[in-house]
């Protein structure tokens, strides 16, 4: 029991590891590829970032949250922190998901400004859009790091 206890800690602080390191990364992307592509390129490389991180990014926090319920046993004996990191974790994957559709129609209104110059409502839709994004990426980050000091503060009791 105690090797398997030791062998989920460690599949969960990959997986957090994973999940916490590609919210930097993509960041890191985004910001350098706003300087350095041009919108055509732009649109290609997170159409092929997007379909990997739906795979590898979700991935990593699904398991990163089934190892942590794992580990932190029978919700009766949770203690506060566990239970908020557990709800919040939940709202993180809603979160997640409402981000990958909205990056997904940002994807396809790029295009299409690419295949239609000069459309005034697309353009638009696309600032509106990437105000929304930002906001989600910010609260994607910050429920992260609240999860993170939740669960810190757990395993610290």
């Amino acid at each position: 029991m105690h090797n398997g206890r030791t062998l989920l800690i460690a599949v969960e602080m990959l997986a957090g590891s994973i999940w916490v390191g590609s919210l930097v990364c993509l960041a890191l992307v985004a910001n350098v590829a706003r300087r350095a592509l041009d919108p055509t390129a732009r649109v290609a490389l997170f159409r092929g970032i997007g379909r990997l991180y739906g795979r590898i990014g979700t991935g990593s926090l699904v398991v990163a949250i089934g190892a942590g319920i794992a580990i932190a046993g029978r919700p009766s004996h949770w203690s506060t922190s566990v239970t908020v990191a557990v709800v919040l974790s939940v709202l993180l994957v809603v979160l997640t998901a409402v981000g990958m559709v909205q990056a997904r129609r940002m994807t396809i209104q790029r295009q299409r400004v690419l295949d239609v110059s000069n459309d005034e409502a697309t353009t638009i839709s696309i600032r509106r859009g990437a105000a929304v994004a930002g906001a989600l990426r910010g609260s994607i980050a910050l429920m992260t790091l609240v999860i993170i000091v939740a669960v810190a503060h757990a395993v610290n009791a």
